[in-house]
């Protein structure tokens, strides 16, 4: 990868996060050299921060790091694309993204599962999601299970509101049973586009 960090003056290039997943545009930071020599190193982002000046690994602090996928330059050789999977959190605000966007339909459903992500790790014992999956994979199972017979048995019912509050129910405990066993949608989607290859 041959960057052209002498470009610009102070010798750091722009480097555009995108969530690795989702596509969604997390933040903009600006690497020299060195950050990303680490970057690539450590498999962690790092940046080269201005107002500290000094290297700066993305969740040094907040433990929201972002976890290297993929780096792309432009064609003009002096911005980076890092695709990564975040950790966390990104925006200091405690948002996914630094601008502010809403969530869309094509990326919720990698919200909602960040958002059991931080359920579970949570030291709110009120939490259903932590109350479920502290009782282990069994019950979460077990959940699982349930809510797919209520969706048939609502299946073979002609009221809708009540089929799609049942769809949505199996969605939720399968996003969590997928946490458990320590998978992602991410790593369904995968497969699912594996076997939509031509053969």
């Amino acid at each position: 990868m041959n960057i052209d960090f002498k470009k610009y003056s102070d010798s750091l290039v722009p480097a555009v996060v995108q969530d690795f997943n989702t596509h969604k545009v997390l933040m903009l930071g600006f690497m020299n050299e060195e950050a990303l020599l680490k970057t690539e190193t450590t498999g962690l982002v790092t940046f080269y921060s201005r107002s500290k000046k000094r290297l700066w690994t993305k969740g040094e602090e907040s433990g929201n790091s972002l976890k290297l996928k993929q780096l792309l330059i432009d064609c003009d050789n002096d911005t980076l694309l890092v695709k990564a999977e975040p950790l966390g959190p990104v925006c200091h605000t405690g948002a996914d993204t630094c601008w502010f966007e809403k969530n869309h339909n094509d990326d919720f459903l990698y919200h909602l599962e960040h958002i059991i992500q931080l359920r579970i790790h949570s030291n709110d014992e009120k939490s259903y999601v932590k109350q479920l999956f502290d009782k282990g994979i069994n019950k979460i199972a077990q959940k699982v299970g349930e809510e797919a017979v209520e969706l048939v048995i609502e299946s073979k019912d002609v009221n809708r509101a009540l089929f799609l509050g049942e769809a949505a129910d199996l969605l939720f405990h399968y996003l969590l049973l997928l946490q458990a066993k320590n998978c992602s949608i991410a790593d369904v989607i995968a497969i699912l586009e594996m076997r939509h290859q031509p053969k």
